[in-house]
């Protein structure tokens, strides 16, 4: 099996790319169905949440750092990370950790649960 971190680091850092979130055919392929996220504010976002929130999201860059990726079953990985997000329209910077779990269907990762919690 390919290295888990050179597998999910990719698909960790594309779904913080503008050009992703802003495209909901690709967050399409991305979510799980069963995907559910707990947001910063500690509201709890359905997958449909986010493939309807992501695309309307203003401009940020986000900068990825510290990421661990753990195996927890065949096909069942978690991963963690902090990230930096400065918006572009306030120039605020938010610094947060994130943790994710990841399933294998078929040849892909998808991701079926997100948290980040702001520190």
């Amino acid at each position: 099996m390919p290295n888990l971190t050179a597998q999910l680091l990719p698909l960790e850092e594309s779904h913080l790319l503008k050009a992703i979130r802003s495209d909901r055919h690709r967050l399409d392929a991305l979510l799980h169905e069963s995907f559910t996220e707990i947001g910063a504010s500690g509201k709890t976002h359905t997958r449909e949440d986010t493939l309807n929130s992501l695309p309307t999201e203003s401009p940020a860059t986000h900068t990825l750092a510290e990421f661990q990726a753990r195996q927890l079953s065949p096909d069942i990985a978690l991963t963690t990370y902090t990230t930096t997000r400065t918006d572009s329209a306030t120039s605020e910077t938010i610094h947060a950790r994130r943790s994710s779990i990841w399933i294998r269907n078929k040849s892909s990762w998808q991701l079926i649960f997100h948290q980040g919690t702001p520190t």
